[in-house]
């Protein structure tokens, strides 16, 4: 813990996170300054108009503030300034035990598994991160005898320096982000930093994943996987097991392919990591509910299945769910803003689609891949319109899957209202959903 009383600090990006950590800096007596890259902001009367005219103690920055290439944080760090993330600030004042989770696909729902399971164990549970709410949010709220499940993404990462979870889980890694990190080699770097040198941290790794199968680390790790392992967490005649305890028969899973069951097997992982018993494991897991835009299934149109990944904003979780629903029948919509990849990979494996909709600011690079491996694919200018083609079209046995393979930020605010939007056009709640806005 830092001492905060009267100490200038600057708070660097004023999205949930930096308001968390302002909040949490003020309760604890910093003179704080802020600052964000959109003038938006410049009327608030603590707001720091040239920053770099001025002197600190140290500066918070939010996860959604770029770093690579940023002139004012180089300056930071060049005038021998503190830099740390708002994850950082929140850790040093939270209290209790600390599971933290990363990895490029199946962080939410992993995390929201984990914080159910642990919540059914009677123990006093914050779910926070990269899942809604910041870690300085809850920091000030925990004690001794607190579990706090928090998600972490690779942009929290970035300038962390002091964050580290007791126990550490990296559910796969893969190409993503690529155009804020520069390359995937600086990508896995960030990664790999939840894996920290404290002492008697517990790592969970993913046995199945190239990636961290290969991690070489100076820690006893929990592997899991969907094969049989010699011990670990893994499947076997159906059913999840931990070494050789029966968790939860596949047939008891609430969520529906393959990725989710990665997911399950690492909450699982860390549950047993933290000593929960497994029949608490299996009655939280039978009662759970996914977030929503994870591969969930939406009902029917023209007798046709409708899915919706919206969150699947890369190359790896896209393959995921075309493997999870296979490809026979499958109408596929990909497109929005690319962060940085190549689509050859969706279409070098010859799937049989049935046909693929490619939309948005990346429509016209995915439709000229998609040509290229001898598809015929179609291309709108939006989701919303490949949305309703795809309605339109709609056959009894055909699959309907958003899984865009990119970020929303071309035509929506967030992944979540892109799935929205694409529920409203597929089942007509227009009026509903614009009452719950």
């Amino acid at each position: 813990m830092i001492k905060l009383k009267g100490k200038n600090v600057l708070v660097y990006g004023m999205g949930i996170s930096g308001q968390a950590a302002c909040k949490l800096l003020h309760e604890k007596g910093a003179c704080v300054s802020i600052y964000d890259d959109e003038n938006r902001f410049s009327n608030i009367f603590n707001y720091e108009k040239e920053p770099l005219q001025k002197k600190y103690d140290f500066v918070v920055v939010s996860p959604g503030i770029k770093v690579i290439g940023n002139g004012l944080i180089s300056h930071f760090f060049m005038n021998n300034t503190p830099v740390i993330s708002e994850l950082d600030l929140g850790y040093l004042f939270s209290k209790g035990k600390i599971i933290g989770i990363t990895g490029t696909n199946g962080k939410t729902t992993t995390t929201s598994l984990v914080g159910d399971i642990m919540k059914k164990s009677n123990k006093q549970t914050f779910v926070c991160g990269n899942i809604g709410q910041p870690i300085s949010n809850i920091a000030l709220k925990t004690d001794k005898n607190s579990v706090i499940v928090c998600e972490v993404s690779n942009f929290q990462l970035e300038l962390s320096s002091y964050f580290a979870a007791d126990v550490a889980c990296i559910l796969n890694l893969a190409p993503d982000h690529i155009d804020r990190h520069g390359s995937f080699e600086e990508y896995l770097r960030v990664k790999k930093k939840i894996l920290t040198g404290k002492h008697r941290q517990k790592v969970v790794l993913n046995y199945d994943d190239e990636n961290t199968n290969k991690l070489l680390i100076d820690k006893k790790v929990l592997f899991f996987s969907k094969k049989m392992l010699n011990k670990g967490v893994f499947v076997k005649n159906n059913a999840i097991f931990h070494n050789k305890t029966k968790i939860i028969s596949l047939n008891d899973l609430p969520l529906f392919g393959e990725k989710n069951l990665e997911n399950v097997l690492a909450a699982v992982s860390i549950a047993v990591k933290m000593k929960v018993k497994p029949a608490v494991i299996k009655a939280a897991i039978v009662s759970f509910k996914a977030p929503p835009h994870r591969l969930e299934y939406l009902g029917q149109v023209g007798g046709a299945d409708v899915f919706d990944d919206s969150k699947a904003t890369n190359i790896s979780a896209a393959l995921a769910s075309i493997s999870s629903l296979g490809e026979n029948g499958l109408v596929l919509l990909l497109g929005g803003q690319n962060k940085g990849f190549k689509f050859d990979e969706i279409f070098n494996k010859n799937y049989n689609f049935e046909q693929v909709l490619c939309f948005g600011q990346a429509g016209q690079e995915i439709f000229d891949c998609a040509v290229g491996y001898g598809y015929q694919p179609l291309l709108f200018a939006s989701m919303k319109e490949a949305a309703f083609y795809a309605k339109a079209n709609a056959q009894p046995g055909q699959k309907i899957l958003l899984a865009p393979a990119c970020a929303s930020f071309d035509e929506f605010s967030s992944y979540a209202v892109r799935g929205e939007i694409f529920k409203e056009i597929m089942f007509d709640n227009f009026e509903k959903i614009e009452m719950q806005n």
